[in-house]
């Protein structure tokens, strides 16, 4: 067996998080690979994803169910892909940290069985943090975006002045100390 856990911290309100979570076709077409997506039921659904490592690129079925939906906080999921021996799970937990921020917290573990069992987790012990961290940065861009957040890397750039502005006013300035205010 193998897992990850994913944390990310994403700038809306738990509310909004979960407006965003509920629906299982928005979030799922964020999975890195994502190919084709269909909705079985309100807790099933069949998504195919192209997966690699290394050289090896693979085309995998998987079915998804939502075991326990119990939002904004909690979703408990399973899986299994469609013609291996491999099966999974995890969970979705959201935590408020006020009224504009959730702490995300996702958990997913894969599990071989039979005799390609130590195959399959060789290969996706690398791949499953990679997938997950990827889809958590998607969630989260993907939320903030829908809400109109702007991330706090770009806040910062919007307050600094861009370097033509920049060289702009220390140009001004040093006119300005050179010919002073006649020339201007």
């Amino acid at each position: 067996m193998i897992d990850t856990e994913q944390k990310v911290v994403i700038g809306v309100g738990i509310d909004r998080v979960w407006d965003y979570v509920k629906d299982m076709e928005r979030w799922a077409n964020l999975m890195p690979g994502m190919r084709e997506f269909t909705v079985v039921d309100d807790d099933d659904s069949r998504w195919v994803l192209k997966v690699g490592v290394g050289g090896l690129v693979r085309t995998v079925t998987v079915d998804v169910h939502v075991d326990r939906w119990a939002g904004p906080e909690h979703v408990t999921f399973s899986y299994k892909l469609e013609g291996d021996p491999v099966l999974g799970g995890g969970t979705y937990d959201a935590v408020p940290l006020g009224a504009n921020q959730t702490e995300v917290i996702l958990n997913v573990r894969v599990e071989g069985s039979g005799p390609m069992a130590p195959m399959w987790e060789a290969m996706g012990r690398p791949l499953l943090p990679q997938l997950a961290s990827g889809f958590a940065g998607q969630l989260k861009g993907a939320i903030e975006q829908e809400a109109g957040v702007v991330p706090a890397e770009a806040a910062q750039a919007a307050d600094r002045p861009s370097l033509f502005a920049a060289i702009g006013a220390w140009l001004r300035r040093l006119w300005l100390a050179i010919f002073g205010r006649r020339a201007g």
